[in-house]
């Protein structure tokens, strides 16, 4: 989906789990050298939803789980609201595998280097619907003119997949008048989902 790489073929994997254990011995960028280890992703293989942040920070490092700090916990509060658990419903992962120095935005270098493991990893899982958290990730799927200011909300469509842009939880964080706009996104995808997966999937707020 997100392009392919001669020296790293992952195309033969077909199980997450032994892809995961390929990315853990994954070296293709500086990145590798500077964390405590891979942070691969977390959640239901079989899920219908993908949700795409940017990169891991300090708390996912060391935990090697993604979204477990401040803003992880914000995240699972919004998928609760949406009826979605973070291990029944989704899928979690980031852009790049490994955490940025001082959690800066990865480079474009470093995120190429990682977007085989990403392609990869979204074909194995094959969602329905991905929800792209922030800049980064909505640029990694769209190309480097993707705005979110401009794309958050609206529906997009890549390979059969719908994408749904939103702000990354850790700008909410620093601006909490953005919640608003992201409660109307993830409605969105609720809706979407009672569509594409389940009719009678349950939220008590929308």
């Amino acid at each position: 989906m997100l392009g392919q790489s001669d020296d790293w073929d992952l195309s033969c994997i077909q199980e997450l789990g032994q892809l995961e254990k390929k990315v853990q011995d994954c070296c293709r960028c500086g990145l590798r050298g500077g964390c405590r280890g891979v942070v691969f992703g977390e959640g239901n293989p079989a899920a219908r939803i993908v949700i795409c942040g940017e990169g891991p920070g300090a708390d996912e490092d060391r935990l090697g789980r993604p979204f477990v700090g401040k803003a992880g916990q914000l995240l699972d509060r919004i998928l609760e609201a949406c009826g979605f658990g973070r291990f029944d419903h989704v899928y979690i992962l980031n852009t790049v595998k490994c955490r940025p120095p001082g959690n800066r935005a990865p480079s474009e270098e470093e995120r190429s280097a990682c977007r085989p493991n990403l392609d990869a990893q979204i074909r194995i899982i094959r969602p329905a619907i991905v929800v792209l958290l922030g800049a980064t990730a909505l640029q990694e799927f769209i190309g480097p003119g993707g705005r979110i200011t401009r794309c958050r909300g609206s529906w997009l469509e890549r390979d059969g997949i719908q994408i749904m842009p939103t702000y990354h939880p850790a700008a909410l964080l620093r601006n909490p008048s953005l919640k608003a706009d992201v409660w109307k996104d993830f409605k969105q995808v609720v809706y979407r989902y009672r569509e594409l997966v389940d009719p009678g999937h349950y939220s008590a707020h929308c």
